[in-house]
């Protein structure tokens, strides 16, 4: 018997769950229909970096998820058969102004090598080693390289991912939809039932399971980057991407393409107008570190909207009482790198059912989830 299910929302979890439905044994007997009208996606305007493994976030459940995420990566490419302008290990830059700090910082990522063997090598760089490995620098600061971090685009990430779903068995319709209260999907030809239903609409969740008698304790914040066109190094396509230290996040994509970002904005919200005066803050901390850019250089500024809760921490699974209605939410400015994760196990979820044990990622989806009927 053919199984239907319904996922509501394109990003990085949606995308990827729509991927895996459309690969996973049984899905020829599945039937997937995507719902998303492309609003203030954050996944779109993200370009990010997949490096958690030095992260300062005590939370180590969000740490499991993230080492997880990260090394599903370069599976996942290979299996979609996504190139280099998607995903590239170019390694990562983590820079530390004081010796002490830069020893720390080595420290840590030694011990964290333990269990994350897809950090690859861990070497301390001087400013002038680090300026060579990424020669747009002009005001380079010591740091610690690790050869497994990566940079993705996420706009061509989820394009390729659905692109591979639809040539199977997935459906793109692209509107928006609500739930009756006893879940069914309400779309533009009415409501429809559907076996399992994937709820990933980041900070869009609160209203969207409203309807179903459930309150979501996400909230909306706004994030902006910019893209400029630099001096290409055509020797130098795979520059590492760079964090560095007071400053926003560094990202090379070769051809003379560089991604400056991201912002976090609590009072921005929804609103998914390009501000002037942030769009002049990502300009100056790229001019803190390459002295010959300017506002000419800026050739796009990219905008979206992600979802955090009270814990920082991202949740998904089932709903409680509405079983058959998956959730994810909360991913935060790491979506790019749980996100994948998070949208396999929820299509695993969907397709097979069962009730599966999350807590090694996650708190009770209770701690975020509530009902009017409690």
């Amino acid at each position: 018997m053919e199984k239907r299910i319904a996922i509501i929302g394109g990003g990085i979890v949606g995308a990827t769950a729509a991927y895996y439905l459309s690969i996973l044994p049984g899905s020829e007997q599945t039937q997937v229909t995507l719902f998303d009208d492309g609003t203030g996606q954050a996944t779109t305007a993200a370009a990010g970096i997949i490096s958690p493994w030095l992260s300062k976030r005590r939370n180590q459940r969000w740490y499991r998820l993230a080492k997880a995420g990260a090394a599903l990566f370069p599976e996942l490419m290979h299996r979609a058969r996504l190139g280099t302008d998607v995903y590239q290990q170019t390694g990562t830059i983590v820079t530390r102004e004081v010796p002490t700090d830069l020893e720390t910082l080595f420290d840590l990522a030694q011990e964290r090598r333990q269990s994350a063997p897809t950090m690859g090598q861990v070497t301390t760089l001087t400013a002038a080693e680090v300026q060579a490995k990424v020669p747009l620098l002009t005001n380079p600061q010591p740091g610690v390289f690790i050869s497994g971090g990566a940079r993705v685009d996420g706009a061509t990430l989820v394009n390729g991912l659905l692109a591979q779903a639809t040539a199977k068995n997935l459906t793109i319709r692209h509107e928006r939809v609500s739930f009756t209260s006893d879940g069914q999907v309400v779309t533009s030809m009415g409501p429809r039932q559907f076996d399992r239903v994937i709820v990933a609409v980041g900070a869009w969740l609160k209203e969207v399971v409203a309807p179903l008698g459930v309150t979501a304790a996400v909230r909306p914040q706004k994030g902006q980057l910019i893209e400029l066109n630099v001096k290409d190094y055509p020797l130098q396509e795979n520059m590492p991407v760079v964090m560095p230290e007071g400053e926003r996040d560094f990202v090379p994509f070769g051809h003379g393409k560089l991604i400056v970002g991201a912002t976090h904005e609590d009072d921005g919200k929804f609103n998914l107008a390009v501000d002037p005066a942030v769009t002049q803050d990502l300009l100056g901390s790229a001019q803190r570190l390459m002295h010959d850019v300017t506002a000419d250089n800026i050739t796009a500024v990219r905008v979206g909207t992600r979802a955090y809760t009270p814990d920082f921490a991202p949740f998904f699974g089932p709903i409680p009482e509405h079983e058959a209605i998956l959730v994810a939410s909360g991913l935060g400015s790491s979506g790019l790198t749980t996100g994948p994760e998070i949208g396999r196990l929820l299509a695993g979820s969907a397709l097979y059912g069962g009730t599966p044990d999350w807590s090694e990622y996650e708190l009770p989806l209770t701690t975020y989830l509530t009902s009017s009927a409690e």
